[in-house]
């Protein structure tokens, strides 16, 4: 199966664009994340500090009609080298559906790094290695990933190759695990100097126990990013164009940005 017709979730992701867009203002000179879903290969600069709230939705599964999920993200960003930069956050979330158990709930606390080999402004390609560890009293996770991005003129493009490993469980007692492999595909182009649209793919395959592969999955959707004076916001709604009945056929990710 390809794409499915969804208007009212198209419907919801417009809306969105269209309060984005024209609710902000025109000034502008701090850089924006092009992308939600994918990193980019450049970091923040010797001791440029940021902060940054993340919100992905998940909503309308085939399985789960009723289905609905918020997942936070409170990040602190900062420029160690050059090169390098760390981040340190939090997640929780909030749920509701017949398949699973409503109410917020917190996830785990986490700090990420990512290395700059090659700078894609100033070399022929951007290079940089990115890793991450997440602790939570249900979730145990490490996730690798490699970046490669490309800068041609206005255009931005960027690829990502992630293996997750988790391990869940109750109390720190992690009893299950998984591998989940992700590539992430980015393009985004230069309208003005302050806003970017593009488009974004993510797809997502699990291997349950390490040893049984489940559905692949594919989430496709355009991007929106607007950069001010000292904050930025980045905006992706994506609809799934495979026919997974137990994950969300809709998500948007919002992220905001403020340097300081």
């Amino acid at each position: 199966m390809w794409v499915k017709t969804r208007p009212h979730w198209i419907n919801i992701g417009q809306r969105i664009v269209f309060i984005v867009v024209f609710s902000l203002p025109t000034e502008a000179v701090y850089a924006a994340r092009a992308f939600t879903f994918p990193y980019e290969a450049t970091v923040a600069e010797e001791d440029e500090r940021e902060y940054a709230q993340w919100v992905t939705w998940k909503a309308d599964e085939d399985a789960d009609p009723t289905f609905d999920r918020f997942d936070f993200r409170h990040e602190l960003e900062l420029g160690v080298t050059e090169r390098w930069q760390v981040a340190f956050y939090a997640d929780w979330r909030y749920q509701q559906g017949s398949s699973v158990d409503d109410g917020a709930e917190f996830r785990d606390v986490a700090v990420e790094t990512i290395y700059q080999l090659a700078h894609p402004r100033t070399e022929p390609f951007g290079f940089a290695l990115y890793g991450e560890i997440k602790v939570g009293d249900k979730l145990l996770a490490l996730e690798p990933r490699l970046i490669l991005q490309k800068d041609l003129g206005p255009w931005i493009f960027v690829w990502n190759g992630t293996l997750e490993a988790e391990w869940e469980g109750d109390n720190f007692n992690y009893t299950e695990s998984k591998g989940v492999f992700e590539n992430t595909l980015g393009a985004s182009y230069e309208l003005t100097s302050s806003m970017r649209v593009g488009i974004e793919f993510i797809h997502e395959i699990e291997l349950e126990e390490w040893s049984d592969w489940q559905d692949n999955v594919l989430y496709i959707g355009p991007n929106i990013a607007y950069r001010g004076h000292e904050w930025w916001v980045t905006l992706t709604p994506t609809f799934q164009v495979t026919s997974v009945g137990s994950e969300a056929n809709f998500q948007t990710r919002l992220i905001f940005g403020i340097d300081f």
